[in-house]
């Protein structure tokens, strides 16, 4: 019986119908491939969505601190000239046009119409306003309401940014809700970049063939075929890189899908309209359109015109490629395009077209962002203030906002006084020269300036707080006050002895200080003792008020310690620019302890109030602004009949300054410090190396003062008659103001002499009047006939026609050191 072999029966018929072997294996490796790929691709997935809820859930950038000016307030009255409003306009960046829409001004004559933003300062929100004012004869005529309607007591305009601190990436960014960025800008941004981004899901497959098909039209790329979601996640925020390959295009295309998925098309926008790259400027990257708006136009966000609109839109293109600055005509051309999709998206019509077509490009010449600190000596003040509440690094892309005291205008004319004054000094063989000021608020103890360098924007060295030099006959003032604080013995009517003095040191050793014009004057009035800087009289009412009293005055009123040396009343003492300014801030405010800030207050991301710097001054002691009313008094004298007098024929004299020179010896620093009624300037002049630069306190710093205050509009100095009273007084001590010699002067109230009779003169008696000139018996002057070579060569003339008599005397060396040599005449 044969065998049935079922099996390779059964095994032909499944042959019959089962797929090659071939295809069995495609099939098993597809389904391999497939679970690989599957096995990866989910845990990947799982990865990527991961790294999206952490960097793109929890959204942060690093925002630069920025520091502000302080706000440009107006009052009815206030000193101001169209020049200096000009200059405060245009440094917040306000800019020309019908001063209706926020951020211009418009002028005509006198009158100014302007439109200002709303912001926020430490006194809380600033609403945006409209105001019109009028200027006649350098003041605030006329302050009143947009519609002219009602007037006004005062309007604040929003400050200039001044400088920026950056954190570890140097990157210019200014953080806007979407609500905050034009309808026009999100718009034209999506017809340009993303025509479909309202309906996508992070990648759009129909805008690839469409952006393909318009390339190949057009021979270059003109239209991208990423989403402005697949543009967010390479643009560095979630860590992909730019490079052009397969890894990091898949990559983004993940990164696109789960952010689609996961947020909603706002907060994707705005994400984007906060991390766009706009352009670059050294180091600095510029990041967001609102950032790009001031870098590229110099303006806000909410002043961009449509021409402007689309050419920012155009940039992001490519920021290089498109650089208006640079490539202009390419700019031109990329934004005319975008024009045109504007007006075929129906954005604008077909006249605000051409309307835009036909204008500029509107760009600014320099970049509109502050790359950097513009302002090195201010900021230095600043970065001082705020020390002991941030420290080292804690301050820079904090998104901070620091509200200072800075007033651009007054900062301009600074800078622009002291370069064209080290401009004209620097002749012949004088050494390198350099300078310190520092610019206050006499009624606050603002500093509302600062210069630290002969080039302002030289960073590094910083002579306003960091250059301590001899102060020369800048304290002496100092000495007269401490005077004034006895009203029974002394007076600016006092007479005081200005003959060859000699101090005994505690050493054993003589000291013999002269007067730089190399003469004694005799007897003379407290009043020009300190007015014309007369050594030998103001030694001896140091020795009269005592050398530790002026050294603890001196630290008292500037926190500085001083050597309680016999010289340090022809000021032998070293300090700085800020330090003296702090000092004369006392007799600038009428005797209050004002202590200098630069920092009113810091402002978080949420426009909450963190620090403020209120400045509280001490109320003046009825005493010490009677004596500093005394001494503004004499340096009031200096200024039009002493040392100071070149003020006067500057055109100054409408300001009343009080002023005082300073010289160390061997004229190798030159100091003056003067305030008007509005404020108070120090300046200092000289070499870094200590070379002698031939300059006196006349013909050196008061040169820059002078500079400064022909520009800055300010009030002129008037001096209260609170706890004073007048007299006359002549030189036989009557106090008959008949008398030809009579003089009128201050008294503390209760001290003035009493009345006493004018003696009869003889017709042919000579007097010396205030200003030191000979006059006759009814008050005329009388011709002098010069006699000698020495007065024909004007070396016999008082210091007051000579500014080297304010030069003050090496210091002598603390004891047991040997004393100090008599002072050399120039």
């Amino acid at each position: 019986m044969a065998r049935i072999d079922y099996e390779d029966d059964d095994t032909d018929d499944l042959n019959d119908d089962a797929p090659p072997a071939w295809r069995r294996r495609a099939v098993t490796a597809v389904l391999a491939l497939v679970g690989l790929g599957l096995g990866f691709l989910i845990p990947y997935t799982l990865y990527l969505n991961h790294q999206v809820s952490e960097k793109f859930g929890a959204l942060t950038w690093q925002v630069p601190t920025r520091v502000y000016a302080r706000p440009l307030q107006i009052t009815p009255g206030v000193a101001m000239n169209a020049a200096t409003l000009k200059t405060e306009l245009d440094a917040a960046g306000y800019r020309e046009g019908d001063g209706v829409k926020p951020g211009t001004y418009a002028s005509e004559g006198g009158r100014w119409t302007i439109s200002s933003r709303g912001y926020r300062d430490v006194d809380g929100a600033v609403a945006p306003g409209r105001v019109q004012l009028s200027l006649s004869g350098g003041r605030v005529s006329r302050l009143r309401d947009g519609d002219g309607e009602r007037a006004l007591k005062v309007a604040r305009m929003d400050p200039a940014r001044i400088a920026t601190l950056y954190g570890q990436r140097q990157e210019e960014r200014r953080l806007v809700r979407i609500d905050e960025v034009p309808q026009l800008l999100t718009d034209t941004l999506q017809a340009v970049e993303d025509k479909d981004f309202a309906h996508h899901h992070g990648i759009d497959l129909s805008g690839i063939v469409r952006a393909a098909m318009v390339n190949m039209r057009a021979g270059e790329a003109r239209q991208g075929a990423s989403t402005l979601t697949q543009q967010l996640a390479r643009s560095g925020l979630l860590g992909i890189g730019r490079e052009q390959t397969y890894t990091r295009k898949f990559n983004e295309i993940l990164y696109a899908m789960l952010i689609e998925a996961r947020y909603g098309k706002g907060p994707i926008l705005e994400a984007y309209l906060n991390q766009v790259y706009l352009g670059q400027r050294g180091a600095q990257a510029i990041h967001g359109v609102a950032a790009g708006a001031e870098f590229w136009f110099g303006r806000r966000l909410d002043d961009l015109e449509t021409e402007q609109v689309a050419l920012l839109v155009g940039i992001i293109r490519g920021p290089s490629h498109y650089d208006p600055r640079r490539n202009p005509e390419r700019a031109l051309a990329r934004r005319d395009f975008v024009l045109g999709k504007m007006l075929e998206s129906g954005l604008i019509d077909q006249a605000a077209h051409d309307r835009a077509a036909k204008r500029p490009l509107g760009v600014t010449e320099t970049p509109g962002s502050i790359a950097a600190n513009r302002f090195p000596a201010y900021v230095d003040l600043v970065r001082r203030q705020l020390a002991r509440d941030y420290p080292t690094g804690e301050l820079q892309g904090a998104g901070l906002s620091v509200m200072t005291a800075m007033a651009p205008s007054a900062q301009a004319y600074a800078e622009g006084s002291t370069v064209r004054t080290i401009k004209d000094l620097s002749t012949g063989k004088r050494p390198p020269l350099q300078a310190g000021l520092v610019v206050t608020d006499v009624h606050s103890g603002e500093v509302v300036a600062a210069v630290g360098s002969r080039d302002p924007v030289e960073h590094g060295f910083n002579r306003v707080v960091e250059a301590h030099r001899p102060v020369g006959s800048l304290l002496k003032p100092f000495v007269y006050l401490l005077a004034f604080g006895n009203p029974a013995q002394y007076s600016l009517a006092s007479w005081v002895d200005d003959s060859p003095v000699t101090i005994t040191l505690e050493n054993g050793q003589r000291w013999s200080p002269g007067n730089s014009d190399g003469r004694s004057h005799g007897t003379v009035r407290m009043i020009d003792a300190l007015a014309r800087s007369y050594n030998q009289a103001t030694v001896r009412i140091g020795e009269a008020v005592g050398a530790r009293a002026l050294a603890d005055l001196v630290h008292v009123l500037a926190g500085v310690r001083a050597t309680p040396n016999p010289s340090l009343t022809l000021g032998s003492m070293d300090q700085s620019p800020y330090a003296m300014a702090q000092l004369y801030q006392f007799l600038a405010s009428g005797g209050e302890i004002q202590p200098l800030r630069a920092v009113r207050g810091v402002i978080d991301e949420q426009g909450r109030v963190v620090n403020r710097y209120d400045n509280a001054p001490r109320p003046a002691q009825e005493g010490d602004a009677i004596a500093a009313r005394l001494v503004t008094l004499a340096l009031q004298h200096a200024v039009t009949s002493g040392t100071g007098r070149q003020l006067v024929s500057d055109g100054l004299g409408r300001l009343n300054a009080a002023g005082k020179t300073g010289t160390s010896n061997d004229g190798r620093d030159s100091w003056f410090a003067g305030w008007t009624g509005d404020h108070l300037a120090v300046v200092w002049v000289g070499n870094d190396q200590n070379e002698q630069t031939g300059l006196y306190g006349a013909t050196g710093a008061m040169r820059v003062w002078s500079g400064i205050f022909s520009r800055l509009p300010s009030k002129p100095l008037e001096v209260g008659d609170a706890g004073l009273e007048w007299q006359w007084v002549a030189q036989s001590n009557s106090t008959d103001a008949d008398c030809p010699d009579a003089r009128r002067f201050a008294f503390v109230a209760g001290y003035a002499p009493p009345y006493q009779p004018c003696p009869t003169y003889d017709p042919n008696q000579t007097f010396v009047d205030e200003n030191g000139n000979l006059v006759d018996a009814t008050g005329a002057p009388v011709q002098q006939e010069r006699r000698g070579w020495r007065e024909f060569f004007g070396f016999g003339r008082d210091e007051e026609a000579a500014p080297p008599a304010d030069t003050a005397p090496p210091a002598p060396a603390p004891a047991p050191a040997p004393a100090p040599p008599v002072e050399e005449s120039p």
